[in-house]
């Protein structure tokens, strides 16, 4: 996989996400991942969710987020962090006006990164729905060699862990990958000032294979 710098870009045309990566997990001890998260109205996770072995935090600079953190509803602004430790049920969206900025600290975020940019790179390959999530078969095989990183409440984990069971193998038959090197090789979408500006570049995907039907 292609290690981020600071400076490095990605954006979900389909989530309405874009972010600069501050700090990389490859440059600190502790495989700290701080990124800039800049959010059109509209922008939301895929989710409710959790992630088994990661704290996450999200310190708000401008506009609002729009959040559900452990059952309880609320609206950060800006001067407002919220804290996610493991394995905390949480939900985000933006619903306003305007744009919101965030600064996201994921802890560790090696995996992460890694995870992102497989979802972010099939949203900007044309390789989901509107809200961002891959076809059934994909999200299984993400689900599989992500199990450690996210786990998405519904359906319940239970109904997901024997769906995946069933369909794991055949996903895997078909050439469905958790990653591929499209995506993991993929370029920054342009310069922090670009991302900032709302201008974001098109993608450039990496020279190697990526999902079937290719």
């Amino acid at each position: 996989m292609r290690r981020s710098e600071a400076g490095d870009t990605l954006h979900n045309p389909v989530t309405r996400e874009r972010g600069i990566v501050l700090e990389s997990p490859w440059e600190n001890p502790e495989h700290r991942l701080v990124v800039e998260l800049l959010l059109d109205p509209g922008a939301a996770v895929a989710g409710e969710h959790l992630h088994p072995s990661i704290d996450e935090s999200f310190e708000v600079l401008e506009g609002a987020l729009e959040y559900k953190l452990d059952g309880r509803d609320g609206t950060a602004g800006p001067g407002d962090r919220l804290e996610i430790p493991a394995g905390t049920w949480h939900d985000w969206w933006h619903s306003g006006d305007g744009e919101t900025v965030c600064r996201v600290t994921v802890t560790p975020g090696d995996r992460f990164e890694q995870m992102i940019r497989t979802v972010w790179g099939l949203g900007a390959d044309g390789r989901t729905d509107e809200k961002g999530m891959p076809g059934l078969l994909q999200l299984i095989a993400i689900g599989d060699e992500f199990s450690d990183v996210i786990v998405f409440r519904r359906p319940p984990p239970a109904i997901q862990r024997l769906t995946g069971a069933v369909l794991a193998p055949i996903a895997r038959r078909r050439g469905y990958r958790g990653t591929y090197p499209r995506y993991e090789e993929m370029q920054s979408a342009g310069t922090p000032e670009q991302m900032r500006a709302g201008d974001p570049a098109a993608p450039e995907f990496g020279p190697g294979p990526g999902p079937p039907g290719d």
